[in-house]
């Protein structure tokens, strides 16, 4: 050694990346199988080993350089234009060449669905800014299709090709989607808002003067607004270039100075006369754009689980390699509970979403999965986007300082966890949207009950569990003080009733920990006597 060379780095992991995200994940490649998916394991395959290894290394840049908002030209011209890093353009090009966006609709067979919500749990481990544009042109395409004059649109959201430049979309192959719903005075209160829409001379044309304070992906080719019609609240498709090449008619104000998303823009926009196509009916814009809420809320819940996903490996790989106190971290029994909880919870997380998905891809097909889609999804969005942050900050533990630094992904994880609970509706909102649905729509609750039904006699403490749900029901109309705990209560049986069914290995100390009373308030509190040799090892199945 140098007599200037203090030290020899050893002690330390290997690089995490490449990693194979499909291969390395075995509880998503069964709940792939599981739920109907299976048709498309080869694309799923190569998606997570491309994830794992080029663009997981591609989302450090991407994310680092925030995009930049220009609202003029060196000559003084109004342009809006926001400047990403180039990473963040490659990233989402290859997302939507997989399909990550598109699958459902370019491919609408049995299990697209499943398939899609796989792939989007796969991109959103490494880079979630993109997922925001990603979920909102999946999303979009029911919507869409309640006006059949934009059918040019539809098609291109299902083509699955990238074109990042700001020209009318008669000039491209595939077009991406944004929206904006919330206005300064409104935030979910949607019925509130003030922005006034104008029918023009063109039928189903309108002009719209007003301002939104959240405008998701401002360089979207287009965008899905709310704004009062004479006939009240409707929705309408706003194009950013019209069809003769000019800029539409909206200003850009400033970029949001967001907690996390650093990768992805969110703005706040002016309309000063801007052109936009009703979709639907005048009077029903919550209507028609509630079928798209089903679909975001189904990939909020996938983000969650994706980071649960990604905080876990990156623990894993680190406890796997540190040596503390003599032994590998792994092999530390305090430790070993500490990563056996966080891999029980994250394979229940990915199970209940993927069950949806499973729900939301036989909805057409099956009325009973449409009422169980309609419901599971605010009950899932509510519980498992809850849950991610203080997961993401117990992985952030298990690397100590080395979590806490950003040349590890976890800062970025712990900055992302908190935005799916609050997209899409916060968590009050997703709780009454379920005693609302329990009230008014009495399948959803029957097709609740069905899916418990199906797991009784598989665990004492899910029996009890859904015995006591079934009376709650009885009085849920009348339970709004008390819609969290209650939801609660129906997305940790719903996850345990996935869990025993699948045959999974976590199922047991799920139930008696999650339903039996047998955990701490913190992570890392398992019965003492589960195997956490099993639940590890299946965690790091890759």
């Amino acid at each position: 050694m140098s007599r200037f060379q203090t030290h020899v780095v050893d002690n330390q992991p290997p690089e995490f990346a490449p990693c194979d995200l499909w291969a390395a994940d075995c509880a998503l490649r069964e709940a792939v199988a599981r739920e109907g998916g299976g048709a498309f394991e080869g694309r799923l395959a190569a998606y997570g080993a491309l994830a794992g290894d080029e663009l997981y290394r591609l989302s450090f840049d991407a994310h680092r350089d925030k995009p930049r908002l220009r609202t003029h030209d060196r000559f003084g011209h109004r342009i809006d234009t926001v400047e990403f890093h180039p990473n963040y353009h490659r990233i989402l090009q290859a997302a939507l060449e997989n399909g990550v966006a598109g699958l459902s609709w370019s491919e609408p067979v049995p299990g697209s669905h499943v398939a899609r919500a796989a792939l989007s749990y796969l991109h959103h481990q490494v880079e979630p800014g993109t997922s925001c544009p990603l979920t909102m042109t999946h999303a979009a395409m029911p919507v869409l299709r309640h006006a059949p004059a934009l059918r040019e649109w539809a098609d291109k959201v299902a083509a699955s090709q990238y074109d990042p430049r700001d020209v009318p979309i008669g000039q491209k192959a595939g077009v991406t989607l944004g929206m904006g719903m919330t206005e300064k005075q409104g935030g979910s209160d949607v019925r509130a808002n003030t922005t006034l829409a104008t029918p023009l001379a063109e039928e189903g044309k309108y002009s719209l003067i007003g301002h939104k304070w959240f405008f998701s992906a401002p360089m979207c080719d287009g965008f899905l607004v709310l704004a009062q019609a004479p006939g009240g609240l409707t929705c309408f498709l706003m194009p950013r270039r019209l069809a003769d090449g000019a800029k539409n008619a909206f200003r850009l104000m400033r970029l949001k100075d967001k907690l996390g998303d650093w990768s992805n823009a969110s703005g706040e926009v002016e309309f000063v006369e801007a052109k936009a196509y009703r979709i639907g009916d005048e009077g029903r814009g919550i209507a028609t754009i509630l079928e798209m809420v089903m679909l975001t809320r189904l990939d909020c819940m996938l983000g969650s689980a994706a980071e649960m996903r990604m905080a876990l490996a990156q623990a894993l790989h680190h406890a796997a390699h540190r040596i503390a106190f003599g032994k590998r971290l792994i092999e530390q029994p305090l430790m070993r509970n500490v990563l056996a909880d966080l891999a029980v919870e994250s394979e229940a997380a990915l199970a209940l979403s993927m069950r949806v998905a499973r729900a939301v891809d036989s909805a057409p097909r099956d009325a009973r999965e449409a009422a169980f889609a309609r419901v599971a999804t605010a009950i899932g969005k509510y519980w498992i986007c809850k849950r991610a942050p203080a997961f993401v900050n117990e992985a952030q533990e298990c690397l100590g300082g080395a979590g806490y630094v950003e040349e590890s992904i976890l800062p970025r994880l712990y900055r992302q966890a908190p935005l799916n609970s609050i997209w899409e509706g916060s968590g009050n909102i997703q709780c009454l949207d379920v005693l609302r649905a329990l009230s008014r729509e009495p399948e959803t609750g029957e097709a609740l009950l069905a899916e418990l039904d199906g797991a009784v006699g598989l665990h004492p403490a899910l029996d009890a569990a859904a015995a006591s749900l079934r009376v709650s029901f009885a009085d849920a109309k009348n339970a709004e003080a008390g819609a969290r705990l209650l939801v609660e209560r129906m997305a940790l049986a719903l996850q345990a009733a996935v869990l025993l069914r699948a045959g999974s290995p976590v199922a047991d100390a799920f139930c008696r920990s999650r339903l039996g009373g047998e955990h701490g308030l913190a992570l890392g509190t398992l019965p003492v006597d589960a195997d956490f040799a099993e639940i590890i090892d299946r965690a790091r199945a890759g």
